[in-house]
């Protein structure tokens, strides 16, 4: 059954405040077919865990693409209105871009102005990393920094943003001719 869903929707939150679960539940609601676009890249036995239970949970239903650094691209190519993507998560993404030495700004605003044109619905999984203390050093400052930064750029990207906490969302941002309950 096709629900009422946000075309475009942020969900943000800690680790394990249930994101991305929440995240899956608004993609499976929509009742069509789901691709999972996935920025994590294995690099230890903890991330294959962690991968490894993320897919479990979703089932064989859905479609997941790796894609580390060219996000932007890969939602370019796939938003279409007879499928529903799930980006999850923004967070690695700016890691592995970092860490590649790109340019942030330059490709957070890239994506931004994506998601304002793209085709069919999005759902975008990312870390609020600024609601504890200041890193002690500065690379960590720099991190925390990009992520509040490339979190207001999707934010004002999308129709609806909701924070999640202990497994309880919050609507951030709502549509006001969206009527969305899970």
């Amino acid at each position: 059954m096709t629900t009422t869903a946000p075309r475009m929707a942020l969900i943000l939150g800690g680790a394990r405040s249930g994101k991305s679960r929440f995240a899956e539940a608004i993609v499976s609601r929509t009742g069509l077919p789901a691709t999972y676009l996935a920025t994590a890249e294995i690099r230890d036995a903890e991330m294959q865990a962690r991968i490894s239970m993320h897919r479990a949970r979703r089932g064989g239903d859905w479609t997941t693409i790796e894609e580390p650094l060219e996000l932007t691209d890969r939602v370019v190519a796939l938003a279409d209105p007879g499928r529903v993507l799930l980006v999850d998560c923004l967070t690695l993404w700016l890691s592995n871009i970092m860490e590649a030495e790109r340019d942030v700004a330059a490709e957070s605003a890239r994506l931004a102005d994506v998601l304002r044109t793209a085709r069919g619905p999005v759902v975008l999984v990312s870390n609020e990393v600024g609601s504890g203390i200041v890193p002690m050093n500065a690379l960590a400052r720099r991190f925390a920094d990009e992520q509040g930064r490339l979190n207001q750029q999707i934010a004002a990207a999308v129709e609806t943003v909701f924070l999640v906490a202990a497994g309880l969302p919050l609507r951030l941002k709502p549509n006001p001719n969206l009527e969305f309950v899970l």
